[in-house]
């Protein structure tokens, strides 16, 4: 299969590294120069600046890994082109050009799989089997947090520069860490309402928001809350749930899931897979795709599934813009 990756920035090269690492070796790269990484892994590799000569090669499969409000500009034309797509999340910083991409893909039959990875995640989707089993009666309300250390994370690069701190590029904490709106999204059902506060709260004098604090009320009428921040040293992100008749706790740093359950003494421990590590949610989601591309399996997580995630970050961003809650 040809597949052309669009972007060269850190998780370009990461899924680059892992189609080699899955047996792929038929793949061209369209870059428009942003990238602060070094390029000499792509020495013998096609490398094209204009994305219509990229597509003359007709490839089967795009990654789309470039900064978020760039996201449509490769995706659109590429669905066009009848290509399958791996979108990155979140699949843009606005939804004015989503009519756009949904109709190139009825028309060409293009395939999307949206690159939330953390369904991939084996604690997460032991969190599902246990919430779709009832294990701990209905929800009652589900709190995820997530803390990271922007200056931290792409240490070869200032990080004022870097997408995820420019609003121009679909920056700021919400866009950028989204991946629990979508997994509470999956796990506990839609969004009926929700409220934010949204700040600049560290040092580091950006222009987008790096704390964010959101409130959920789902359609099942279960209660969620959302912490998200650019500042916390070390990292953490957790998922706990509360249940009638239990408790469920998932732990990024292990990977684990421990079940606390009415009647039983003591919690249950579900450790993570052996040999499980970051990059094995990425392996995962990209062996995925492949299957997806190859037309032998429907996506795990599905366009409309990242139009629902992107809708629920806007929402985030005009509850605390608007100083009220936001019903979906």
């Amino acid at each position: 299969m040809k597949i052309l990756i669009a972007g060269f920035g850190s998780i370009g090269r990461r899924h680059f590294q892992n189609l080699l690492a899955l047996g792929e070796q038929d793949i061209l790269f369209y870059r428009s120069g942003r990238s602060t990484l070094a390029a000499d892994e792509l020495k013998g590799y096609v490398v094209e600046t204009d994305l219509q000569a990229a597509l003359s090669h007709r490839p089967q499969a795009v990654i789309v890994a470039n900064p978020t409000a760039l996201h449509l500009e490769v995706a659109i034309p590429a669905a066009e082109a009848g290509c399958s797509l791996f979108l990155e999340k979140p699949v843009s910083h606005s939804l004015e050009r989503l009519p756009a991409l949904e109709a190139a893909i009825n028309r060409s039959g293009s395939k999307v799989l949206v690159g939330y990875q953390f369904r991939f995640h084996p604690g997460l989707r032991q969190v599902k089997r246990l919430v779709e089993e009832e294990a701990i009666g209905r929800l009652v309300s589900a709190h995820a947090h997530w803390g990271e250390y922007l200056p931290g994370w792409h240490p070869w690069e200032d990080f004022r520069q870097g997408y995820s701190a420019r609003r121009d590029l679909g920056g700021g904490v919400v866009l950028t860490l989204c991946h629990p709106l979508d997994y509470l999204r999956w796990l506990f059902g839609e969004v009926a309402a929700l409220w934010a506060f949204t700040g600049r709260l560290s040092d580091f004098g950006l222009s987008v928001e790096d704390t964010a604090e959101i409130g959920l009320r789902f359609a099942s009428g279960g209660l969620g809350s959302l912490h998200l921040d650019y500042c916390q040293r070390p990292p953490t992100h957790y998922l706990e749930v509360i249940g009638t008749r239990g408790s469920l706790r998932w732990d990024n740093a292990d990977g684990a899931v421990n079940l606390y359950r009415l009647g039983q003494e003591g919690w249950s421990h579900f450790p993570a897979l052996l040999g499980f590590e970051r990059n094995t949610l990425f392996l995962d989601q990209m062996r995925h795709f492949l299957t997806v591309a190859r037309g032998d399996k429907l996506p795990l997580c599905t366009l409309e599934d990242g139009i629902q995630g992107l809708r629920l970050a806007l929402a985030v961003h005009r509850s605390a813009s608007q100083g009220k809650r936001v019903d979906l």
